[in-house]
């Protein structure tokens, strides 16, 4: 009897984790504390899943030794401390990232790829949207007058590029795990010579087709300055973890390459940005997968529509939704599309750059990028 509660205890906060941001009969308040709970009952509750992935090619033990801590050369306001599960923290995953000064935005400042820059996504008064997030409305991880934008880490001074990687925190729709998922995956990328950005996307009450347009929106702005960053222009890769992998599946599968913003919102007004197709050319589903909240989409006729690029996945054993990777990983390699994968055999959810998957990650996209 044990064994099987111990078993369903980390399904049960997984579903929560994923389902927290569509509970009507709590206020927003809660929601937000049951999304937090959530990932920490499910980076601490060990399920059954160990070494039912017999690929050895793919299943590894996972450590600590070459997870990067913060760069010596980052500002001191993205001090993310030593990157480890083990030193996990609520503060640190709840911690927001510094916003941009005055009004800077992607249409009226310039790309500066010489230190960490922060812009606006979109202008004040032309923000694509279907959802209305009045002042009245409180107790979201947003206030309600938030807007979406973009931190640019650029690689260290004199190295040369290998791409760009654009990346998206988890938090159930609820939160941004910066501190913990795509900041210190970042400073690793950044170790490895990858222009990173990370994107702070709209969550909870905002719809998962409103955080792919500031995905989109992103996207459209690195290409159009590939030559500021020193890259091709097609040579972008997005990437998320938890929530935010479903938020770059979202991109990818409806709004990329030459989808307008104004179909989701007719009232917008493009700008020569939007004239830029919204390109990227692999995809990192870390812990994640192409689908909605909860569920993996193993619908290959589904899939197909996407027109998916090559994709990484990476995830633990331990992880409740680990069936549903394993699923969707062998879907999307029987489509033929590219894949890569790295599967941690004892971890859990929520591990961000820990383990020893980054270096991985980086060597398949700059394989990936040698082919473009």
């Amino acid at each position: 009897m044990k064994k099987a509660i111990k078993i369903f205890i980390p399904v049960l906060v997984m579903a929560m984790l994923f389902t927290a941001c569509t509970s009507a009969s709590k206020n927003n308040d809660d929601n937000l504390e049951d999304g937090v709970n959530a990932v920490e009952n499910a980076m601490t509750t060990k399920g059954n899943q160990e070494n039912k992935n017999n690929n050895t090619d793919d299943l590894r033990t996972g450590n600590s030794n070459n997870t990067v801590p913060t760069p010596s050369d980052f500002p001191s306001e993205y001090n993310y401390g030593t990157g480890k599960l083990s030193d996990y923290s609520r503060n640190a995953m709840l911690k927001k990232m510094p916003t941009p000064n005055g009004n800077q935005t992607v249409s009226n400042t310039k790309a500066d790829a010489s230190e960490v820059q922060v812009l606006y996504l979109w202008e004040k008064d032309n923000v694509p949207a279907k959802t209305k997030f009045t002042k009245n409305m409180t107790g979201y991880f947003d206030d309600y007058d938030f807007r979406p934008y973009v931190t640019a880490i650029p690689v260290k001074n004199g190295v040369k590029p290998k791409g760009a990687v654009v990346l998206m925190a988890g938090g159930a729709y609820q939160f941004r795990g910066n501190y913990t998922d795509s900041l210190p995956t970042a400073g690793a990328l950044h170790e490895h010579g990858f222009q990173t950005f990370i994107v702070d996307y709209r969550l909870e009450p905002y719809t998962q087709d409103e955080g792919a347009l500031d995905v989109a929106r992103a996207v459209r702005f690195i290409r159009k300055n590939a030559d500021v960053y020193g890259i091709d222009p097609d040579d972008i890769a997005v990437m998320g973890f938890s929530a935010g992998g479903i938020q770059a599946g979202e991109f990818l599968m409806h709004y990329d390459e030459n989808v307008t913003t104004d179909a989701l919102d007719s009232s917008y007004k493009p700008d020569e940005l939007d004239k830029i197709p919204a390109h990227a050319s692999a995809d990192g589903m870390i812990y994640s997968f192409y689908g909605r909240l909860s569920v993996g989409n193993m619908d290959e006729d589904w899939l197909k529509v996407g027109n998916l690029p090559p994709t990484f996945y990476v995830y633990g054993t331990e992880d409740p939704f680990y069936s549903q990777f394993e699923m969707q990983y062998s879907v999307i390699k029987n489509m033929g599309i590219e894949t890569g994968r790295i599967v941690l055999n004892g971890w859990p959810h929520g591990f961000g750059s820990d383990g020893g998957w980054v270096k991985d990650y980086a060597d398949w996209l700059e394989n990936i990028f040698t082919k473009n």
